[in-house]
């Protein structure tokens, strides 16, 4: 689920949205004779590995991801505009590095930003859930072939099949893509002559600074969580004595000064942060306390000193725990996987209604996309030079050879037939529209919701032929990580050719950069999840006694679901199951009469169901109670000083995602090599006075 919304962006976007054809050619400006540079490209893909690393550390903590999009155009301006004027264009140095830098080519940079900073949505969902059901060996780096194999294979057949659509999605249907169109109204505002390039300094320094302070925040406060990062008020206040306060702590009701998911708030806004906040209500403050008070949920005590009880167990020895002694977070999980489920299902079919009315038969024409051509006719809607688009051979060739290599590579290491294969890839490419049109039209990429689908088809003929529930469980997860994974690749990709296409950049440069930034994040991905699983282990195998600091609830969701559909009984207590196709019609309800009835200036009001069913899975209510702080300064701040607001928002946001993301990453190489908080650090302010980093 990505958190941006760029709400700031949007009224310079409602031109845009009326208008999305490319961007009028500025007759001053200078021509660009090399928009695809080995500067570009190599710059790309470092922004993008430091947004791929924050990626896996907030989705590991919430199942949040961000893009990398405006982050590369940006950070990518501020050092290659550096680079081009202090770098002469002569000499050996000057070829790679010099030369004057435009808005195509920053566009290059961005795309591979794009592409290298993706696939993170792969180690924050099922892959871990397959470790959690035991599925492959007990660590990772034992399966670093695997993990590679599989990654590519989504990576790859994603970028491939994503080319057909640029000419639908972008030039026929002209879908807004709002991060992509203000990813391209950025780069053309950066490089607007001398108001441009004191924009770009003032945005690149907001950014630089929120990034640096941080990230040094965040390594420092894993040396004291209790004092610096983490306020436990119930624990404190039940230290001097108010002793029935210890529920809050309990319940998991403490602040946590997280500046990413304050960042995530101020971009998010109002509606999704409080929707997620007001979940968090409902599924902690209400919810769980009335299920242990009525004995439907139970907890497990943690402490024979002090009265601290986990509600957070997901996993049991006994599988009739499962649904006699479930714990409230379990309990709540199914309620809120079925809400998201439906809601998401239901928002797609609202929002494909009107495209299927308008679609003509020859819009499902193949022929178009493989006739080749040799002149652009006066009335042809894309213009692009036909030198500059990407050759039919190209991406036909890397289709069939990415399709030939996902089922040699899901048959040999995963035990599934051919058949099964391409019914995987079958459903990446239908679930690919799904997640371009929702992109295009919200914003919101709801792939790994909707990708459950597979689960369930996956799971149907599992048990049709009768397979042991290991084998189905693998069959699940690794059918799902190719359908989800290639359908969230080529939204992504998707999006980023909209950037190109209003800057009038070469879809053919913006491939190639797609193509390397691809390479960078199979290996980036591989190697940090390796690198957080091993530095907490409670990713993969968490303990029901311990709060793990990654939630992790993309992986909680996936792993349930593989369960679920492959044992012979339904592993779902019957109070959870009937509230959870209660709330999933209820939220449906919602969707139905807001579309319909609700006039659309009235929508902010009605709340995100997708938000609150993902507050009952994570347990950790301060994210929600960040994001709320997070967007309730955000629209302060728009209403005082609009200017300021339209300048630094972004950049600071980002900054923040990005600096704790990566704070993060560093905070894991510490606890490797056993010089972090947890040996070196204090545990005051922490429950039961053991270290809470």
């Amino acid at each position: 689920m990505c958190m941006y919304s760029f709400c700031h962006l949007y009224r310079k976007l409602n031109v845009l949205r009326y208008s999305s054809n490319p961007f009028p050619i500025d007759p001053e400006a200078p021509e660009e004779t090399h928009q695809l540079t080995f500067r570009a490209v190599f710059v790309g893909c470092v922004l993008g590995a430091i947004v791929g690393a924050s990626n896996i550390y907030l989705g590991l903590k919430t199942g949040f991801t961000f893009g990398p999009q405006l982050f590369g155009a940006i950070f990518g301006f501020a050092i290659l505009k550096s680079i081009s004027t202090i770098i002469p264009e002569s000499g050996l140095l000057g070829k790679f590095l010099g030369g004057p830098f435009g808005p195509k080519e920053n566009c290059t940079v961005q795309s591979a930003a794009t592409a290298a900073g993706g696939l993170g949505i792969l180690f924050v969902s099922a892959i871990p859930a397959i470790y959690r059901l035991g599925l492959l060996s007990r660590n990772p780096q034992d399966d670093v072939g695997k993990l590679i194999a599989l990654t590519a294979a989504s990576g790859f057949f994603g970028v491939f099949f994503v080319i057909p659509l640029r000419k639908y999605y972008i030039v026929h249907q002209k879908l807004t893509f709002p991060t992509p169109a203000a990813t391209a109204y950025t780069i053309r505002s950066l490089h607007r002559g001398k108001s441009g390039a004191i924009a770009a300094r003032k945005k690149s320094l907001a950014l630089l600074y929120s990034f640096a302070i941080t990230f040094v925040f965040k390594v420092v406060s894993g040396y004291a969580p209790g004092v610096i990062y983490d306020w436990h008020i119930g624990w404190t206040l039940f230290r001097l004595g108010f002793t029935s306060i210890i529920s809050l702590e309990n319940y998991g009701w403490f602040i946590e000064f997280t500046p990413a998911f304050f960042g995530a708030g101020m971009l998010s806004g109002l509606n999704a942060s409080w929707s997620f906040f007001g979940g968090s209500i409902l599924a902690w403050g209400i919810i769980s306390p009335s299920l242990v008070k009525n004995g439907l949920a139970f907890g497990i005590e943690t402490s024979e000193e002090f009265p601290l009880v986990s509600y957070f167990g997901l996993s049991f020895s006994d599988p009739e725990q499962y649904t006699e002694r479930p714990s409230p977070r379990y309990w709540l999980l199914w309620p809120g996987v079925f809400i998201m489920l439906l809601y998401s299902f239901a928002d797609v079919v609202i929002s494909l209604g009107p495209l299927v009315k308008t679609m003509k038969l020859s819009d499902l024409n193949p022929s178009g996309l493989l006739r080749r051509r040799t002149e652009i006719g006066v009335d042809d809607e894309d213009q692009t030079p036909l030198e500059d688009r990407i050759p039919t051979l190209w991406w036909t060739t890397g289709l069939f050879l990415s399709t030939v290599m996902s089922c040699a590579i899901l048959a040999t290491m995963f035990n599934m037939n051919v058949g099964e294969a391409i019914l995987a890839l079958l459903l990446g490419f239908i679930f690919s529209f799904i997640g371009v049109q929702s992109t295009g039209h919200t914003d919101v990429n709801p792939v790994s919701t909707v990708a459950k689908a597979s689960q369930l088809i996956f799971g149907g003929i599992a048990k049709g032929a009768g397979i042991e529930p290991k084998s189905a469980q693998m069959l699940n997860l690794a059918g799902g990580v190719i359908a989800a994974g290639s359908a969230a690749q080529a939204a992504d990709m998707t999006g980023d050719l909209k950037t190109g296409y209003l800057l009038r950049a070469k879809p053919k440069n913006q491939f190639i950069a797609q193509l390397c930034g691809s390479v960078v994040s199979i290996f980036l991905t591989v190697g940090l999840f390796i690198l957080f699983t091993k530095a907490s282990d409670c990713i993969l195998y968490p303990d029901a006694l311990v709060q793990c600091p990654y939630g992790a609830p993309s992986v909680s969701a996936w792993g349930a679901v593989a369960t679920a559909v492959t044992l012979p009984k339904l592993p779902i207590p019957a109070s959870s199951g009937y509230t959870a196709i209660a709330l999933g019609l209820f939220s449906v309800v919602c969707l139905v009469v807001k579309h319909y009835w609700i006039p659309q200036k009235y929508w902010t009001y009605v709340p995100n169901w997708n938000a609150v069913g993902l507050a009952f899975v994570v347990p950790q209510v301060y994210y929600s109670i960040a994001m709320a702080v997070g967007s309730i300064f955000n629209y302060v701040w728009l209403k005082r000083n609009p200017a300021s607001f339209d300048m630094y928002m972004f950049a600071i946001s980002a900054g923040l995602l990005a600096g704790e993301g990566l704070g993060g990453v560093l905070q894991a190489l510490l606890a490797i090599c056993g010089v972090d908080g947890g040996k070196y650090g204090t545990a005051i302010g922490c429950p039961g006075f053991e270290f809470c980093g």
